[in-house]
């Protein structure tokens, strides 16, 4: 049963059979056949058909609701299970905003130093998509913005986001966001929280950006663009750390007003959690700002 509702999990996050099937790693006719199989259990349709997938059935919605709960209860056992033995030892995914991407290990290696037999898969995601995830159980926590996050959601506090002007030269001294604004730009794509939180900032400081010309939801291709001269990026402040700018470029403290957006781990507000998320919870608690 447990992996027929994960099929069916799988369905109806990729809204097409061919893709569902792809992504659990099997053929369409076993995906069907397990889909019908539970339909069969059930005693109910949960997929419109027609000459392709149409989306799910009230009932269908219905029994999503509880294939999140379902599986991941039987995640939890597992997980317990394999700590009983093992310790901690589970497989966690974690989507992370690419701002936060160069920060992500001040989390995850501690996590994993003590907890020798943990595994983590850090993928690159947009605060939607993380939130998607987690409600998806595609993901078992995020590192993202934490304004705007709902009681679905529980939070842990790892850091504020501040932002400054990269640009190739060699003096570093602070600039306003109009000063910035002034600059040829290339910026993050529209899609990205970071991209409409620093719109926000510029219009409060007045300024008026034409489109940029440059725009990526890849901070390397950014960075790359700056690295020609031609161009310059707000950017989060983590992203200038160490040695992440390219040779020649510099970060510039944007000022007037030093906006700051907390960062943290999010996870899904659930009565059960694995041994494993736990662990990373409380990992995220002893280092929280």
């Amino acid at each position: 049963m447990i992996d027929k509702l994960e099929m069916f999990m799988v369905l109806a996050r990729e809204g097409h059979f061919g893709r569902a099937a792809a992504a659990y790693g099997v053929t369409q006719p076993t995906l069907s056949s397990a889909i019908r199989a539970l339909e069969e259990s059930l005693g109910v349709q949960l997929v419109m058909r027609g000459a392709r997938y149409r989306g799910l059935t009230p009932e269908g919605a219905r029994v999503l609701d509880h294939a999140r709960r379902i599986v991941g209860e039987a995640r939890a056992m597992q997980d317990e299970m394999r700590q009983a033995r093992h310790g901690v030892a589970g497989h966690l995914r974690i989507g992370v905003i690419p701002t936060a991407l160069p920060r992500v290990a001040r989390l995850t290696a501690p996590f994993l130093a003590r907890n020798t037999a943990a595994r983590v898969s850090i993928l690159s995601c947009t605060s939607a998509e993380i939130r998607a995830g987690i409600e998806g159980q595609d993901m078992d926590a995020g590192i993202t913005y934490l304004e705007g996050t709902d009681g679905r959601m529980d939070t842990v506090p790892l850091w504020s986001e501040r932002y400054c002007l990269v640009e190739r030269g060699s003096d570093t001294a602070p600039v306003t966001w109009a000063e910035a604004a002034a600059r040829p730009l290339c910026l993050l794509t529209p899609d990205m929280q970071n991209r409409r939180l620093v719109d926000a900032h510029l219009a409060e400081a007045g300024a008026r950006v034409a489109p940029p010309r440059v725009a990526s939801n890849s901070t390397l291709a950014l960075l790359a663009h700056v690295a020609t001269g031609h161009w310059s990026a707000i950017l989060a402040e983590a992203l200038s750390e160490g040695s992440a700018l390219p040779p020649g470029c510099v970060a510039r403290p944007l000022i007037a007003p030093d906006p700051a957006h907390p960062v943290g781990l999010v996870t899904a507000h659930r009565t059960t959690q694995t041994p494993s998320l736990r662990a990373l919870i409380d990992e995220a608690r002893r280092i929280a700002v």
